[in-house]
């Protein structure tokens, strides 16, 4: 094991790809080829070890790990590999990987060639002035296309073709030379072990025995054992009750210097005093600069999140704090609805982040919760000149009063073969998307630049894009602005009254189709009842959708045999009046599956 504290035997590196390029199938070959895990220890996808990342094929939270490999030179080096997730929901995560790295593997699929988010991901290494090893991956597949990709590549980056490592992380081919290059190309950390200590937290784990852990790499200084440590950001003090470093276990260190990247424990119970991105420095260091190049991550999707029993709210409270430290990108505060009692107004980056939030709280905390219907941010101006955030449509005030509403945009780039061109731009002309651009990066691939209301993709985009294109596009998308739009509330009702976790913001263009679905759709799971139910749509006072559930009719004339039809008149007509009042003092339960199914619907 080559000594902690000299910088030229150390190598920090990430892993930036598309999702599913085969990024945490090579990590596996890599910790099996320097030793890191035994064979026993040794499973498909080992550093994703949530459940979920290995049902769905991604890498939802960054992961680290040290490994060893004796080079040519006879030495040994270290090398810290930080795993990044690879879907454009979590794009933060892989930003604070890349910060604490000197280089990074590009890594694409032989069998697909290069997509959206690698070309996203490889601009954030780019920008980071982080040296880019090109690999070649799946190179063992039939479907291989190496001629092709290494011309991608070669345009992308241009690199020499000679300098693109091959590899499967399949049979484990190429992995040396992956390691080799690592050594060779990737510069070593800079940084001065004795100046004040400068250490960037990228990522934090919730430990319920010992507390938040947090992930840093040192770039200037050295932090030691019991060792009195402040968060710049937070501006609190602790003591560093042990350092180490991340193998497939935590292993206790007594100090750790620049270059090193490693793990802190302080016996901090309280999830937010640890911010990602925050710099740890040494009590009493006036001196010590924040390391720059961190923001507070911004949430693009908001839904509420409600208990389906009530007196289930401060266990849910608890769990989205302790969801809160694995992922600094989940916000969340309290609110009220009247159809849902009390909840949370919860933001998340993307759709897939929101079902995988949902998913970890039912799993994880055993907690089911019910969604609203995820809606986006909006900024409106009122006649007052009053600028209001909206991020759920009761914020939204009487038409009567506001000005104008402006929605956000974004930059989406998709990349796909042309034969899908047509169907694509159909597709993104429907959800109100503007081309900007079309490219041909190679004869077999176009990219399509689009501007589109980030309220158009939150739903059901990137499935639609996936079936129309059999698989073959890709798609990333940055923040671009606001912009005015022509939005109007749409309002549910049951027998008159509003079901508020069912209001919606919507393009007036869109508003009757959307009404016409809901309503549809809640006719069909709502039960019946014994009086009539009538299900609308309005905007304002207009109704622009209507279905009417019939009433459960009992059989008040079957006891009547023959006789005078007068007698069968009266027991109806005492019926009729019943239901009339029954109607007026009936409520109406929504049931769970009614809200579940309605926001699947596609907007």
């Amino acid at each position: 094991m080559p000594a902690m504290n000299d910088m030229q035997y150390i190598r920090n590196f990430s892993v930036i790809a598309h999702i599913d390029h085969g990024k945490s199938t090579l990590s596996d070959r890599l910790l099996e080829f320097t030793g890191t895990v035994g064979q026993r220890e040794l499973q498909a996808q080992t550093l994703d070890n949530m459940d979920l990342e290995r049902e769905k094929g991604i890498t939802i939270k960054s992961h680290a790990i040290q490994m060893y490999h004796q080079y040519k030179d006879k030495k040994t080096y270290t090398l810290n590999l930080i795993d990044t997730p690879g879907h454009v929901d979590f794009s933060y995560e892989v930003s604070r990987s890349i910060a604490a790295c000197e280089g990074a593997l590009l890594l694409v699929d032989a069998t697909q060639g290069i997509q959206a988010q690698t070309i996203s991901n490889l601009y954030l290494a780019i920008d980071n002035d982080l040296e880019i090893i090109p690999v070649i991956n799946k190179i063992d597949m039939p479907s291989a296309m190496i001629e092709e990709v290494t011309e991608q590549i070669v345009d992308l980056i241009g690199c020499d073709p000679d300098e693109i490592v091959h590899a499967s992380g399949k049979t484990g081919e190429g992995v040396e030379n992956i390691l080799n290059a690592i050594i060779e190309r990737i510069p070593a950390p800079e940084g001065d072990p004795e100046a004040p200590l400068q250490a960037l937290i990228f990522d934090s784990v919730f430990n319920p025995f010992r507390g938040v852990i947090a992930y840093f790499r040192v770039f200037n200084g050295t932090i030691r054992k019991k060792q009195p440590i402040r968060f710049h950001n937070t501006g609190k003090e602790y003591v560093a009750e042990e350092v180490g470093i991340l193998q497939m276990d935590q292993v206790p260190k007594p100090a750790l210097s620049a270059g090193n990247v490693g793990y802190v424990i302080t016996g901090i119970k309280d999830t937010r005093e640890i911010k990602v991105g925050d710099t740890i420095t040494a009590v009493g260091d006036q001196e010590a600069q924040p390391i720059q190049g961190f923001e507070e991550v911004k949430p693009m999707v908001f839904a509420g999140i409600y208990p389906i029993d009530n007196d289930d709210f401060e266990d849910l409270r608890e769990s989205l704090n302790k969801l809160q430290l694995n992922d600094a990108s989940l916000v969340f505060e309290p609110e009220s609805s009247v159809a849902l009692g009390f909840g949370f107004r919860c933001g998340f980056l993307g759709m897939l982040h929101l079902e995988i939030i949902q998913e970890r709280l039912s799993r994880e905390f055993d907690m089911e919760v019910i969604t609203t219907i995820p809606n986006v941010s909006y900024q409106a101006t009122t006649k007052k000149g009053e600028f209001l955030i909206i991020n759920t449509p009761n914020d939204l005030p009487d038409p009567t009063l506001l000005d104008f509403i402006e929605e956000p945009y974004i930059d989406a780039q998709i990349i796909t073969k042309p034969e899908f061109i047509g169907s694509i731009m159909k597709l993104c002309m429907d959800k109100r998307g503007i081309l900007m651009k079309q490219v041909y990066l190679t004869t077999t691939r176009v990219e399509l630049t689009f501007h589109m209301p980030l309220a158009e993709i939150v739903f059901d985009f990137y499935d639609n894009l996936k079936s129309i294109s059999r698989g073959y596009a890709s798609f990333d998308y940055a923040p671009l602005d606001y912009r005015r739009s022509d939005l109007v509330k749409m309002d549910i009702k049951l027998n008159g009254e509003n079901v508020d976790a069912l209001s919606a913001l919507v393009h007036r263009s869109k508003a009757e189709s959307f009404g016409r679905q809901i309503c549809k759709k809640l006719k069909e799971l709502l039960p019946r009842q014994q009086f009539v139910i009538a299900i609308q749509a309005a905007i304002g006072a207009k109704i622009i959708a209507r279905e009417t559930i019939s009433a459960l009719r009992k059989d008040v004339t079957a006891k009547c045999y023959g006789g005078d039809i007068s007698r069968k008149r009266k027991l109806l007509e005492k019926q009729k009046k019943g239901k009339k009042k029954m109607r007026q003092v009936g409520k109406i339960q929504v049931p769970q599956k009614a809200f579940l199914e309605v926001l699947k619907l596609n907007k």
